[in-house]
C-alpha cells in the first residue's frame, strides 16, 4: 500500500501545482486572443484534459503489459500528448496552431492527416455502450483554439506537462485547486454564472438524499458538476471492492449540460475527482417528450439546480402536456425530474427552485398539485435571500420529494442567516456550519422556531369540477412575529425587478392559455 504523504509533502505539492496554474494563466494574459478568465480557463482545461488522458492511458497500458493483455487507447499516435506535447522543444509557433486547427496538415511524424481538433471530434466508440472515445469527441465538439500565439501556447503546454496525473496525490490536490478556478470563473461570469451552486448547499443536499452505491444519480442541468462530483465522492466511500468500484465507474453518475463551456468544465471536474469516463450528455435535457420517458430511463436519485430564467423554443414546449407548458424553465425541469424519478418508492429528488415557483399560480399551480398528489413532497428548505449573491438576489428553496406515496405532511425548515449577518457576499458566503442545525434536525424532526409542518393536500384549491385553482407552497414561518429587512436599497430594487420579471412570466402563461381557449 502506498504511504500517505506527510503534511509537508502535501503542502509542497499544492504549492507546486498552484504555481504551475498561476504561471500558465500569467502567460495566457499576454495572448491577444483571450479576454479574461472566461476564455483562459477553458483553454487551460482542454490542455489539462489531454495530458490527463495520456497519463491515465499510460498507466492502463503498463497494467495491460504486466498481465500480458493488449491495450488500445482512445487516442492513437501521432495525436497522443506524448507524441506532440511532451517535448519542451516540440512543435511550436504557427506549426503548432496549424496542427491543432487545420482540417488537413503535416503531423508531428511528418505524415499528412487531419489536425488534432478535427481528429478528436471524429472519434467514435467501437461498442454500442458509450466509451472514452465518445467522451473525447463530445468534449471537443464545441471547442476552438482561442490563442493567437503558438509560442505562448507552447509555453503553457510545457507547464501543464509538469503535472503528474498518474499521482493520486496530485490529482486530489489539483481537484481542489480546480474547484477554486471554477469559483473564480463564476465571479468573472457575472450574470452568466448560473452553473455554479455554492458548495455548502451541494454538500447538504447530497448528505440528506444519501445516494447509495448501485443507485443511478442524475443532474439534468449539471453545469460544472458540483452535485455530481459531490455525489461521486459520497459513493466512492462505499466502493470497497473491485466489483463496487466498477459499479461506481460504469453505472452511477449521469448528467446533462447543453452549454458548451460548462459541458467542458464538468468533464474535467469529474475526471479530476476520479470518474474515468463521465456520462454527460451535451443535449438539452428538456428535448424529450415526457410521455415517452419509460422506466428504463428513470433514476433513483436526481439532484439539480436548474436554470431559473430563460425561455425555451416552441419545439421544447411541445414535449410537455398542453396544459403544463410554461416559459418558466425551472418549472419545465421540475416536471421532467418528476417524470424521470424511479417509481414505487425507489426514487428521490432534491431540486433548487426560485421563490416564485412556490407562490406561482395558473400552470405553476397545476404542476405543484401534481407534485403533491403523485409524489411525497416531504420537505421544503427555505434558503435565506442572497445565498447566490452577488450573482443573483433571487430567493431560493430546496424541494425534497420521493415516490414512496402521495404527500402527507410537508415539513418546512427556514434556514436563518447567521446572527449579525446582513447579507451574503463573495467573501462572506453561506457556510456548511450554518446548515448543520438543519442536518441535526433532519432525522429527528420536531417543530421548533425554524421548523413547522402543514398538510400537503390542504394547499390545493379546486373548483366544483375539480380543476386546480391554486396551490400555494409559500407558507410563512408561523413562529416569526416580525421580519427585519437588512437588505441594502440596491438589493431591494433588484428583488423587486426579479419579482416583476416573474409576474411577466406568469402573464405570458396566462396569455398563452387564453389564446389556446380562444382558438
Amino acid at each position: 500500500m502506498a504511504r500517505q504523504p506527510t503534511a509537508k509533502q502535501a503542502q509542497t505539492t499544492a504549492q507546486r501545482l498552484d504555481s504551475i496554474v498561476k504561471s500558465a494563466r500569467k502567460i495566457m494574459r499576454k495572448d491577444k486572443g483571450l479576454n479574461g478568465d472566461l476564455d483562459r480557463l477553458p483553454m487551460l482545461t482542454w490542455i489539462m484534459f489531454l495530458k490527463f488522458l495520456d497519463d491515465m492511458e499510460r498507466m492502463e497500458e503498463e497494467k495491460a503489459a504486466m498481465s500480458g493483455k493488449r491495450f488500445k487507447g482512445a487516442i492513437e499516435a501521432p495525436y497522443r500528448w506524448r507524441d506532440w506535447a511532451a517535448e519542451d522543444a516540440g512543435i511550436t509557433g504557427p506549426d503548432l496552431l496549424r496542427f491543432l486547427t487545420a482540417e488537413d496538415t503535416t503531423l508531428p511524424d511528418s505524415s499528412k492527416g487531419p489536425g488534432l481538433f478535427a481528429y478528436l471530434k471524429g472519434l467514435r466508440g467501437e461498442n454500442e455502450r458509450r466509451d472514452r472515445k465518445d467522451v473525447v469527441a463530445t468534449v471537443f465538439r464545441g471547442l476552438t483554439n482561442r490563442m493567437e500565439s503558438g509560442y505562448l501556447l507552447r509555453d503553457v503546454i510545457n507547464l501543464v506537462d509538469g503535472i503528474h496525473f498518474d499521482s493520486s496525490e496530485e490529482i486530489h490536490t489539483l481537484g481542489r485547486l480546480y474547484e477554486t478556478l471554477l469559483r473564480e470563473m463564476r465571479d468573472a461570469a457575472g450574470d452568466s454564472g448560473e452553473f455554479y451552486t455554492p458548495r455548502p448547499i451541494v454538500r447538504f443536499i447530497v448528505q440528506v438524499t444519501n445516494p447509495q452505491l448501485g443507485e443511478k444519480v442524475l443532474d439534468p442541468a449539471c453545469g460544472t458538476g458540483g452535485f455530481l462530483t459531490e455525489a461521486f465522492m459520497h459513493l466512492a466511500e462505499q466502493a470497497n471492492t473491485i466489483e463496487k468500484r466498477q459499479t461506481l465507474q460504469d453505472a452511477s453518475i449521469y448528467g446533462g449540460e447543453a452549454k458548451s463551456l460548462p459541458f467542458l468544465l464538468v468533464q474535467m471536474n469529474l475526471l479530476l475527482h476520479g470518474l474515468e469516463a463521465p456520462q454527460i450528455s451535451p443535449d438539452n435535457s428538456l428535448n424529450v417528450r415526457l410521455a415517452e420517458i419509460g422506466e428504463g430511463e428513470r433514476f433513483e436519485v436526481i439532484l439539480s439546480n436548474p436554470p431559473f430564467a430563460g425561455e425555451e423554443e416552441t419545439g421544447i414546449l411541445n414535449n410537455f402536456p398542453e396544459d403544463r407548458r410554461t416559459t418558466e424553465t425551472a418549472l419545465l425541469f421540475l416536471q421532467m425530474i418528476m417524470r424521470r424519478l424511479k417509481r414505487e418508492g425507489k426514487g428521490r429528488a432534491a431540486v433548487v427552485v426560485p421563490h416564485g415557483v412556490l407562490f406561482g399560480g395558473g400552470i405553476a399551480a397545476r404542476i405543484k398539485a401534481d407534485l403533491i398528489k403523485k409524489f411525497n413532497l416531504h420537505t421544503v428548505v427555505r434558503l435565506p435571500e442572497g445565498v447566490f449573491s452577488p450573482y443573483t438576489g433571487i430567493a431560493t428553496n430546496i424541494l425534497l420529494f420521493d415516490t414512496k406515496r402521495a404527500t402527507g405532511d410537508i415539513w418546512y425548515y427556514e434556514q436563518p442567516k447567521r446572527e449579525g449577518r446582513k447579507n451574503y457576499t463573495k467573501t462572506a458566503p453561506l457556510t456548511s456550519d450554518e446548515l448543520q442545525p438543519c442536518l441535526d434536525w433532519w432525522n429527528a424532526r420536531e417543530p421548533n422556531k425554524q421548523a413547522w409542518k402543514v398538510k400537503g393536500k390542504s394547499l390545493i384549491e379546486t373548483d366544483d369540477a375539480g380543476r386546480i385553482l391554486a396551490c400555494n407552497l409559500d407558507i410563512k414561518n408561523p413562529n416569526t412575529t416580525g421580519v427585519v429587512d437588512h437588505r441594502t436599497p440596491l438589493d431591494i430594487v433588484e428583488s423587486i425587478e426579479a419579482k416583476e420579471r416573474r409576474v411577466l412570466t406568469i402573464m405570458a402563461d396566462v396569455r398563452r392559455a387564453l389564446s389556446e381557449m380562444a382558438s
